[in-house]
């Protein structure tokens, strides 16, 4: 498949969350995520991509190219079936009405692949397990991304949350009012998450410039479209590219993200802001990779 993405790129983006949940772990109550042993709060790239989901979903809706598979029910309103959109796919893309559980003839797997890449951003950009049902294969996105970590420890704050309006008559009253359950929260907390855009990936999906321009949109601008009273005030910080001039790259990522340093400012202890930190950049001793901050 054809891209003009023809370099690689690394990139690291910040955000921070203020009295709201980042991302709750459902194993433990959904109290937002820690690593237990430093205390440092965790966020999934899953969560991450999901945003991004949501945003193209936004922004592009009704677009021919920029559909998503993975459609969150929250922000379409329907319901989406992964192998149904496959079928969909081969009946209007290739020709091919596939009928009950049948799958689609081995030797169109391919051109399947290559026609789901087209249709849906998320595909091309994350990568999807196309091969249940109908099968058209597997993709694997040009991008990918880390599960973000924050600067320092967080403290998950739990409140008490109280219902005064009872809502069944059959009920006791007083069984339905007082304390019903209970918010965790963050105070403060700074993340940090590494990212990485593989030229080689994207041109076996496809990812454009255009699409790379979007994926970055969304980064700047996702939070926004992503409010709740659950996570609180989410925003991004910032992003900081890395642009290779070759394909393979002209330095090694963790050197690169070595340059990028994250540090409270003189005199504070317990950061509740992001004033409380300031990010310098380092220059880059590397010929052949160029930096850039879009945020």
């Amino acid at each position: 498949m054809m891209s003009d993405v023809n370099n690689r790129i690394d990139f690291v983006y910040i955000f921070d969350v203020q009295d709201g949940n980042p991302n709750g772990d459902p194993d433990a109550g959904n109290l937002p995520r820690v690593d237990a042993e430093t205390g440092e709060g965790l966020v999934t790239d899953v969560c991450l991509k999901r945003k991004v989901r949501n945003y193209v979903q936004i922004a592009k809706a009704g677009e021919p190219g920029n559909d998503i598979l993975v459609k969150s029910k929250e922000i379409s309103g329907e319901e989406v079936f992964i192998n149904e959109e496959i079928k969909k796919m081969y009946k209007e893309d290739l020709g091919i009405d596939l009928k009950g559980k049948d799958k689609a003839p081995a030797d169109k797997v391919a051109a399947g692949r290559e026609a789901m890449c087209k249709r849906f951003f998320d595909v091309r950009t994350f990568g999807a397990v196309l091969s249940t049902g109908a099968n058209a294969g597997q993709v694997r996105g040009a991008v990918q991304m880390t599960f973000a970590r924050s600067v320092d420890s967080i403290v998950s704050a739990e409140h008490a949350l109280t219902v005064c309006a009872a809502r069944d008559k059959d009920k006791e009253y007083e069984s339905q009012v007082g304390i019903q359950g209970r918010k965790a929260t963050v105070p403060y907390g700074l993340y940090v998450c590494h990212g990485f855009i593989s030229a080689n990936l994207a041109r076996q999906t496809g990812f454009s410039e255009a699409d790379l321009n979007l994926f970055f949109e969304a980064l700047k601008n996702m939070f926004d479209q992503d409010r709740s009273a659950a996570r609180g005030m989410m925003s991004a910080q910032k992003l900081i590219v890395f642009n290779h001039a070759s394909q393979l790259g002209n330095a090694p990522a963790n050197k690169l993200f070595d340059l990028v340093h994250v540090v409270k400012k003189e005199g504070v202890s317990v950061p509740r802001s992001f004033a409380d930190y300031e990010v310098v950049v380092d220059e880059c001793p590397f010929s052949g990779v160029t930096v850039e901050q879009l945020i």
